[in-house]
């Protein structure tokens, strides 16, 4: 059986959400929970005041601060935000009581892996992405990994293919000039979540590792992960990996809505 599932049909609707809302509970294997949340829709767009990083431990605060763009800082600290909102509410734990340690990294043996909870249960994983207007979050019962990247010009697609692996490379040069740049997306998209999901991130080589774009003449990517494309907003492409096979019929996000409140 080929490890890639349908992608989910483009521009389809992500469910409105809050995830403070309710207590969820963790997905069942193969079928992860993600996450969206539109910059452009939160009262802080556009805005060059500090947002709310009342939630954030002095680790995140430092590296928010340490942005020189406003949109910069206003983008990892509402990240970083609906990130604990989200881990609560599988944890039923308060947003700014959330602690995160890293797991080893498979590459050095040091302690910069795949980011973990701090005496929380082993069999809840997640993942972060965010660029541009956008950022993805993915929790699974398994190790998991998200991507969302604004897809390249032509100039930018031929950059980025260069650091794929060869038979990605001649995937993407194969297909039509136009359907490049989204095609090398979709493969970066894809690359990044695994790498996230091993825990070595780009500290790994990513030409190493074939994973393609799924056609069935291809070659065979790696058996013990798979890869579905996220339907998300025009321009922008994002992928989930997990270990493990991917039985959820769809990859359609819930939409994070509103403004996150600070905890009382």
């Amino acid at each position: 059986m080929n490890m890639y599932d349908t992608p989910s049909t483009a521009g389809s609707s992500p469910v409105e959400s809050t995830p403070q809302s309710v207590r969820h509970s963790l997905p069942p294997p193969g079928t992860p929970d993600l996450w969206l949340l539109r910059l452009s829709d939160t009262t802080e767009a556009g805005s060059d005041a500090a947002p709310d990083a009342a939630t954030l431990d002095a680790s995140e605060r430092e590296r928010a601060a340490s942005f020189a763009r406003p949109a910069d800082r206003v983008r990892f600290t509402a990240a970083h935000r609906t990130l604990r909102a989200v881990l609560g509410s599988y944890l039923g734990v308060p947003p700014a009581e959330i602690h995160y340690v890293r797991e080893t990294c498979p590459c050095c043996g040091g302690p910069h892996g795949r980011p973990a909870l701090l005496g929380c249960p082993g069999d809840l994983h997640f993942s972060l992405s965010h660029r541009g207007d956008l950022v993805l979050i993915g929790v699974a019962g398994e190790p998991i990994g998200v991507d969302v990247e604004l897809v390249p010009d032509i100039e930018g697609s031929g950059e980025l293919a260069l650091m794929l692996h060869p038979d990605e490379q001649r995937e993407a040069r194969a297909l039509d000039p136009v359907r490049r740049p989204g095609a090398v997306a979709r493969l970066w998209t894809r690359k990044e979540a695994y790498l996230k999901g091993l825990g070595t991130g780009l500290g790994r080589d990513p030409a190493l590792d074939y994973i393609g774009l799924g056609t069935p003449d291809g070659p065979r990517p790696r058996v013990d992960w798979h890869f579905r494309d996220v339907p998300v907003d025009r321009g922008y492409v994002a992928s989930v990996a997990t270990r493990g096979p991917l039985t959820a019929p769809t990859a359609r996000p819930n939409r994070v809505t509103g403004r996150f409140p600070r905890h009382r």
